[in-house]
């Protein structure tokens, strides 16, 4: 019979205990300090600028991407097309001096048909963007748009002057692909 007794009153303490837990539960809960409403807002007010501080720099980030890329992308059709153009320089080198052989042999109805085809390629490439560097004997030499492969001496009017053009140059677009080589006066 004791333990009877004896677990009946430790069921008791233990209803008891389990009471006392659930109203100082309760207390607990309210001596917590619950943030104001203002303070709140604040909180939540900084976490969203935050949020759309990332949102504005990953949208930057994300157009700067599509710039880089469309810019690549371009470059990439120009590279290819400009290593296309400068293989094909020494050919228009080659129609050019046929056709002055040509002439001066007098051989005008080959020359017609040669400066038909060469007129034709120009025009092709002059639509891909190529553009002769436009130099005259007698112009300033520039040493940012010419390459001098070699200096002659003569008087002092023509002293840093263009003498004789050896080669054209070429641009493709605003990029010199390659430079009129000339003869200068020393």
């Amino acid at each position: 019979m004791k333990k009877d007794k004896q677990k009946a009153t430790d069921k008791q303490k233990l209803q008891v205990e389990k009471s006392n837990q659930h109203i100082s539960g309760g207390k607990e809960k309210e001596n917590e300090q619950i943030p104001a409403p203002e303070e709140r807002i604040k909180e939540l007010e900084n976490e969203l600028a935050g949020e759309k501080d990332k949102y504005v720099r990953l949208y930057a980030e994300f157009i700067n991407f599509q710039n880089r890329t469309k810019r690549e992308k371009r470059e990439l059709i120009e590279t290819a097309s400009e290593e296309v153009i400068k293989a094909l320089l020494p050919v228009l080198d080659d129609f050019e001096r046929a056709l002055a052989e040509m002439k001066k042999a007098g051989e005008n109805e080959w020359a017609k048909g040669v400066q038909l085809i060469y007129d034709k390629l120009m025009k092709t490439l002059r639509d891909q963007g190529l553009q002769e560097i436009p130099v005259q004997k007698g112009d300033d030499f520039n040493p940012d748009l010419h390459e001098a492969v070699a200096q002659i001496p003569g008087d002092d009017k023509m002293k840093g002057k263009i003498h004789d053009i050896i080669e054209k140059g070429y641009k493709l677009g605003d990029k010199i692909i390659r430079y009129p080589k000339v003869v200068t006066v020393q």
